[in-house]
């Protein structure tokens, strides 16, 4: 298990923190109504399938997803998870975004664990929410999904927690660190690849903390998915391909 460190709220903390929100604006645009009502593809057993993307920052895990989704005409979630799970529990999606993908009370929860202290709350202005409600709330959330329609799903240990249904496949993508870094800088041009390089390191280190907590497996690990991918090996079309012809010889898509 990995211990992540505490996240000081400075100047540049909130600074970094705030380009990030910017790199993620974009993927709070589909409604839930426009997933409810959009056909679905299935399974060649003709039931729902779902491909779980983990991913490093900047190795192109949402640009993946997004195509995935579009090339086999089934449901895309990310930040739409969020908004989704987010409502479930009766909060503002806004406070779930804080605390995506990220276990800031780390330490708190092993100490709950270990020592019979209450699990860490937060005060949302409805009432207050553990971190376990939260992860609680996406897993019903895509249990509920998987029953209904085939889709793609960014992250939020989407693999472990569909892990003993049929149809999953789960993928990892991860690149060197440099090609990371460009593709980071190339999305926001006022971030300087020092910073860059800062953020996608401790983005990564939130990620795995939050995944090794939840799961019992390791976050980037080839053992813990069914695919891992360098992304800097090919163009994303590529390797849009490559999952494709994946599926099919699992025999999960017809040839």
């Amino acid at each position: 298990m990995q211990f992540g460190f505490k996240v000081t709220k400075n100047s540049w903390t909130r600074g970094i923190f705030f380009i990030f929100l910017v790199l993620i604006k974009d993927n709070w645009t589909m409604k839930p109504t426009d997933i409810d009502t959009m056909p679905t593809a299935m399974a060649r057993d003709g039931k729902p399938f779902v491909i779980t993307v983990g991913r490093e920052f900047g190795s192109g895990g949402r640009e993946l997803a997004r195509a995935l989704a579009d090339e086999l005409g089934i449901a895309y979630y990310d930040k739409e998870l969020l908004v989704e799970s987010a409502r479930l529990v009766g909060i503002e999606p806004e406070f779930f975004e804080q605390k995506d993908e990220r276990f800031p009370s780390f330490l708190h929860g092993i100490f709950s664990f270990t020592m019979g202290v209450t699990p860490m709350c937060y005060y949302t202005g409805g009432g207050s929410i553990t971190d376990d409600s939260l992860y609680k709330a996406v897993s019903d959330f895509l249990r509920s999904e998987v029953e209904k329609r085939s889709f793609v799903v960014v992250g939020r240990t989407a693999d472990y927690i569909l892990r003993d249904r049929p149809n999953v496949i789960n993928i990892f993508l991860h690149a060197p660190m440099e090609e990371c870094v460009r593709r980071i800088t190339a999305r926001a041009d006022a971030l300087t690849p020092e910073k860059a390089e800062a953020m996608a390191k401790r983005t990564n280190r939130w990620r795995a903390d939050y995944y090794n907590f939840f799961t019992d497996k390791e976050w980037g690990h080839a053992s813990s998915y069914d695919l891992t991918i360098d992304t800097s090996l090919m163009p994303m079309p590529r390797i849009v391909e490559l999952v494709k012809s994946y599926l099919r010889l699992r025999e999960i898509l017809p040839e």
